[in-house]
């Protein structure tokens, strides 16, 4: 907020009032916008529910080893799809797709699921994220309405509130697996409760200063504190879910935790943990709404056999032979670890379904060619959620199609009734529920 009414008048200042706003930010556990606490008190859902897992590359995908040349589902496999093979039936490729507007190289990896144009400007501002939009509609009735995480080294995230800033992912399985299975003590219980209060308290001061600064400011002011308004009501709602959460205990998992992992840029073992996890979270219900950002620039080598260089060098690789073949193995490792993760949802029954039937993984990057910092032709899968898959979806190469009208599609799949998002034109042509 830019007023100045806001940032010089005593008894409000600016950045007291937003960090208030920002408490939602830093707390994803308040995302919830529903119905609390159906899952935990054990009352059966009127059907099983759906969820959502968005996992992005930022290193980009060697085009020449994922897109099919024939479309349809009789679409012939490339080396990375093979990798997923097992999954093909439950699978649909997309080609000749990207999000209008979004440019910037690297920069486009903060769009990847708000679709938020100009990535490179300067003035940049992001809008909210697609499992934002979901959290909100479908998150009330989980510990966590939404869970962010990474892989890698970078502060990188998928998530975005409404005001467009990032929610910090978590980049430790250890803490993760924390956060979710260990139950926390009746001293830190007791702790959070003294937060959640205290956060009650501000919202509280804030509401009264504001209502008294509305009488004394111009128009466009006071519909900027009506905008904070709203947020309060929301946010006050969500802290009232929250406080029923600290008083559920949290479920009984038979895995361990995980050993600390002291190179966080092992992408093999951080991979093959974190999604373990977050298969556990889903399998569990504690969340219906997961983005995982994998940020690979710095990719430890010879974690992974044959890979000398780090993978931001080798995605300028000019075409050089050997520089391909080293990304190509670092990308087929992340296909590997994709299968291992939609094998094992595919593996847990939930309502007479497969849990992979119910989660809808999209898969993809930000970038058509590193190489090139294009952004255009992104490499995007989905598998599973219950829709009638259709092999390989193609589009015009020169003429994109909106990325952002798959993003209608999985929004409409979980519930959502909306028909636009972002820069979508509709939902995504030739997908089709099941």
């Amino acid at each position: 907020m830019n007023s100045p009414h806001i940032s010089t008048r005593r008894g409000l200042a600016r950045r007291t009032f937003l960090q208030a706003a920002g408490v939602s930010l830093a707390l994803p556990l308040l995302e919830a916008m529903r119905l609390p606490f159906a899952s935990a008190r054990g009352a059966e859902s009127p059907q099983t529910p759906r969820r959502f897992v968005g996992m992005m590359t930022n290193m980009g995908i060697l085009p020449q080893f994922f897109f099919p040349e024939k479309d349809g589902l009789d679409f012939d496999s490339t080396p990375y799809l093979d990798l997923l093979k097992e999954h093909r039936a439950d699978m649909t490729v997309f080609s000749g797709v990207s999000l209008p507007g979004v440019d910037g190289g690297h920069a486009a990896e903060r769009s990847f699921l708000t679709g938020a144009p100009g990535a490179s400007r300067g003035s940049f501002r992001n809008s909210i994220s697609l499992d934002q939009v979901m959290a909100e509609k479908i998150g009330g009735d989980t510990r966590f309405p939404s869970i962010a995480v990474m892989i890698g080294s970078d502060n990188m995230s998928l998530s975005f509130t409404r005001n467009g800033a990032m929610i910090p992912p978590q980049t430790s399985p250890l803490k993760l697996y924390q956060q979710l299975f260990v139950e926390d003590t009746a001293e830190g219980k007791t702790a959070a409760a003294q937060r959640l209060k205290e956060d009650r308290s501000l919202l509280d001061a804030l509401r009264g200063e504001a209502k008294r600064l509305e009488r004394s400011v111009g128009a466009a002011d006071r519909e900027r504190l009506d905008q904070y308004f709203t947020a309060v009501r929301e946010l006050e709602a969500r802290l009232a879910k929250a406080e029923g959460w600290v008083k559920i205990a949290k479920p009984k998992v038979a895995a361990p935790a995980p050993a600390p992992i002291e190179d966080s840029n092992d992408l093999p073992k951080n991979s093959a943990v974190m999604l373990d996890l977050l298969r556990l979270a889903l399998e569990t219900d504690s969340t219906r709404v997961i983005t995982v950002a994998e940020s690979l620039a710095s990719v430890t080598p010879r974690t992974i056999p044959g890979v000398q260089s780090n993978t931001h060098e080798l995605s300028h690789h000019g075409n050089r032979e050997e520089k391909v073949a080293e990304l190509r193995r670092i990308e087929e490792a992340q296909f590997q670890q994709l299968a291992k993760f939609l094998t094992g949802l595919r593996g847990v029954r939930e309502g007479g379904q497969t849990l992979l039937e119910r989660t809808a993984v999209l898969y993809g990057t930000n970038m058509g060619s590193a190489n090139a910092h294009s952004n255009d032709n992104l490499p995007v899968l989905l598998a599973g959620g219950g829709f009638k898959h259709a092999g390989h979806l193609a589009f015009d190469r020169k003429n994109n199609y909106p990325l952002t009208n798959l993003h209608v599609s999985l929004l409409q799949r979980i519930g959502a009734e909306m028909d636009r998002f972002s820069s979508s034109t509709g939902t995504m042509r030739g997908l089709d529920f099941a």
